[in-house]
């Protein structure tokens, strides 16, 4: 391993790829800040670019595209609610909350040092533990994957205030509802498309995501009564002080322990990757807080913005794991990276160590220099990024119209898309005015999908047995993990309750 690590070194130090890597990061967060373009749009706008130069260098540029995409990501989710990459839309619900408290600047700092955290800890873990986990998740089966998405729908009780439980699971079934519209893989059949072509495909997440974020915001405040803003005051315009007391610092440093972990372990499972992992972390910091804190959640807490930035970007580190020693894409932007490998004419899998050491070492290697960039070529640019906000109320509005518009028709041109997209923001409207949370509804309907593939193939496995969910101790495992954090919130209500029972009877006597 010693000699992998010097290998890497002498081959991502270079002046060459330390200035890929630069310009990777540069061109990485700008597109990630565009809602509708995200990684994977701006890795394969690179696969050009990657022809013309060696192997190693060409996957260091697109590491490095990849990770400052993860960042300007949550930079749109933080400024304007417009979560354009699944992996952010945890970040907007506690990110765009600080930014509307005029502190834009602080959710910013926040997000690049946990994002720099994140990235930095599960770089490590992957240079000590990339051919060890190689073997823990070849051992993941369908059965374990539908478990861990159990567990991962569990995270709307982070979503749901007191008296909102009910709401939340009514949300989280709408959206696994809207996830099964559109052709059925498997057998070919269409579901509840009402013979319109348009939808054979399904509803795609940025459409989603854009109405029910960014479009229904928009136009919330174009009518001046989002809840957000009940006096029609322009509270976002004030970008705040970048500094961190030491009192958040605190707060925030046992947090980005956890999510690194988590998010590193959930990236190494192929096909889970950082959305999940961000929405993990989110509902695990949740369900940890104290009784106090958890109702800063959804209203700008620095748990619930540092959780999901750290737990993503150690997921996107922690995708290179099955990548790099199996062969396998742990999630769609490192499946774009596979055909870009293959393309070298390089099998990514167990014998990469041994054909290619200067490729995987030097991967790994730029991950700790991409950190660095991406938090010291940022930290500067937070106050330039979020004079976004101080734009005029109308133009800010106007240009968040136009982007979620443009993002959605610029992946389909279909103008029926943006006809569906309207509509969904009226729905969102309706239900927010209702006090319904949209976060469970983009939760099950990014799960929606994966749910259903591995139940079915977890049936089909074991004859239409529903003994799988009992079978594996990796499942067994998961479950009772679901099964506890499903608990906590009743156990927390009874307890809430007990004493307000006895206080009542001695007050009747």
């Amino acid at each position: 391993m010693l000699d992998g690590i010097i290998i890497g070194f002498e081959t991502a130090m270079s002046m060459q790829n330390i200035m890929y890597v630069v310009f990777g990061c540069l061109v990485g967060t700008f597109i990630g800040m565009l809602p509708g373009l995200g990684p994977i749009t701006a890795i394969a706008l690179m696969i050009p670019i990657t022809y013309g130069i060696d192997p190693s260098s060409g996957m260091i540029l697109m590491a490095g595209v990849y990770y400052g995409a993860i960042f300007g990501g949550s930079t749109s989710s933080i400024l304007i609610n417009a979560p354009g990459v699944a992996g952010t839309v945890a970040t907007s619900f506690d990110g765009y909350p600080m930014a509307c408290k005029g502190q834009a600047g602080k959710a910013l700092a926040i997000a690049a040092y946990a994002s720099f955290s994140g990235g930095t800890i599960a770089a490590i873990f992957l240079m000590v533990a990339a051919p060890i986990l190689s073997t823990v998740s070849l051992s993941f089966q369908s059965p374990d994957y539908f478990a861990l998405l159990l567990l991962g729908l569990t995270a709307i009780a982070a979503f749901s205030s007191k008296g909102q439980f009910l709401k939340s699971i009514m949300m989280t079934l709408f959206g696994l509802m809207l996830s099964t519209v559109g052709t059925d893989q498997a057998s070919g059949i269409e579901r509840f498309t009402f013979g319109q072509i348009d939808l054979l495909d399904g509803i795609s997440f940025l459409l989603i995501a854009m109405a029910m974020f960014a479009l229904s915001e928009a136009l919330l405040s174009i009518i001046n009564i989002d809840k957000k803003q009940p006096d029609g005051k322009d509270t976002t315009s004030n970008m705040g002080s970048l500094k961190l007391n030491k009192e958040e610092i605190k707060e925030m440093a046992p947090v980005i322990g956890r999510s690194s972990v988590l998010g590193f372990f959930v990236g190494v499972l192929p096909g889970a990757g950082a959305t999940i992992a961000s929405f993990l972390a989110y509902g695990m910091e949740r369900n940890l807080a104290s009784v106090k804190d958890k109702l800063k959640f959804g209203k700008g807490s620095i748990r619930g913005l540092t959780a999901p930035e750290t737990a993503n970007n150690a997921a996107c580190s922690g995708s290179f794991v099955p990548l790099l020693t199996l062969g396998i894409p742990g999630s769609g932007t490192t499946a774009v990276m596979l055909g870009a490998l293959m393309a070298y004419g390089i099998q990514p899998g167990p014998r990469l160590f041994v054909d290619n050491p200067e490729i995987f070492w030097s991967v790994i290697v730029s991950m700790y220099i991409g950190n660095l960039v991406l938090l010291f070529i940022n930290l500067p640019l937070i106050p330039y990024i979020a004079r976004t906000l101080s734009l005029p109320k109308q133009l800010l509005t106007v240009l968040i119209l136009f982007f979620s518009l443009i993002g959605v028709y610029l992946v389909s041109f279909n103008t029926f898309d943006i006809y569906m997209m309207a509509g969904f923001a009226v729905i969102a409207i309706a239900l927010r005015l209702l006090d319904f949370s949209m976060s469970p509804l983009i939760l099950g309907f990014i799960l929606g999908g994966m749910l259903e593939q591995n139940l079915r193939r977890s049936l089909t496995l074991y004859d239409g047995s529903i003994s799988f969910l009992w079978d594996r101790p990796i499942t067994i495992g998961i479950l009772s993990v679901t099964a506890i954090f499903l608990l906590i919130p009743l156990i927390s209500a009874l307890k809430k309750d007990k004493p307000t029972d006895n206080v009542g009877k001695t007050c009747d006597v």
